[in-house]
């Protein structure tokens, strides 16, 4: 009896060490190794690209001196009143994406004639109070170096702002001046002016390389001269302070090199997992 118990016990410690390693033995399910984490790309944006604009633009006159000769020294005198209307202007540009962030491009706008109307102060023949009605147009090229900061892109929108340096070709027509001693004509002045500009707007994603831009240009063209002198009113040459122009604008700009940021972003390779081997 003793011997059987004995045997029992030695049996049931012979199980109990021989299981494990007989278990390692056995073949073992094999897991797929998990796909290494490959994270995205940052897009590497950036390429030339060529935009077109129109606009309606409002002028705001800054005010207009000019001479006047007579039998006395010559006197200085300044328009009392002066206003310009509204007007279209359309435009073109070449620029470079550099990042994601920044851009550049050179621009020109042809800024069709606003008209001018105003009025000066003063004393006609037999030295009788009067008061003139002026009219005019003027028309402009302005052409600017501007620098854009792009804040970033949602939903394909991007807003943006910007500064621009450069100048103004301003062209004034004939000045007509009219009062109590009749009409009288002054030929228009024209020339180069200092200009710079301040912009804020947005871009929409058209397709992956076109885009829609909206935004507000805020323009400043430095003074020069308006009108010559007239040998029949003895008045002239006359000097506007310098024109204010604020403008709407509207137009498209067309990526042509590298890689737009309305481009979907490239899919992350993920490599395929290598074969795992057992003994």
């Amino acid at each position: 009896m003793f011997n059987i118990k004995r045997m029992a016990v030695l049996a049931a410690l012979f199980a109990g060490l021989a299981g494990p390693a007989l278990a390692a033995d056995l073949p073992q399910p094999i897991e797929d190794a998990p796909p290494p984490v490959v994270e995205a790309q940052p897009v590497d944006v950036g390429g030339w690209y060529i935009r077109g604009d129109i606009d309606y633009h409002w002028s705001r006159f800054g005010g207009a001196d000019y001479i006047t000769y007579g039998a006395a020294p010559q006197t200085q005198g300044s328009f009392a009143t002066g206003s310009l209307k509204g007007a279209l202007s359309a435009g073109a540009g070449i620029g470079y994406q550099v990042n994601q962030y920044f851009r550049t491009d050179l621009t020109a706008d042809w800024m069709s004639k606003s008209n001018f109307r105003g009025s000066t102060v003063g004393f006609c023949g037999g030295g009788v109070p009067c008061t003139s009605v002026d009219t005019s147009s003027y028309s402009a090229l302005l052409l600017l170096a501007n620098a854009y900061v792009d804040i970033g892109t949602w939903h394909g929108i991007t807003p943006y702002v910007g500064a621009g340096i450069g100048g103004a070709w301003v062209k004034w027509d004939t000045l007509h001046n009219s009062d109590l001693d009749g009409d009288f004509f002054h030929r228009g002045g024209k020339g180069w002016r200092f200009a710079y500009a301040l912009m804020a707007g947005a871009s929409y994603c058209l397709t992956d390389r076109v885009k829609l831009d909206v935004g507000y240009r805020y323009s400043h063209i430095n003074g020069g001269k308006m009108f010559e002198y007239a040998s029949d009113s003895n008045v002239g040459p006359g000097y506007d302070r310098g024109i204010n122009v604020h403008e709407v604008r509207g137009g498209l700009r067309y990526q042509f090199g590298g890689q737009s940021d309305c481009a979907p972003p490239p899919e992350p390779y993920v490599p395929e997992p290598e074969p795992i081997y057992t003994k």
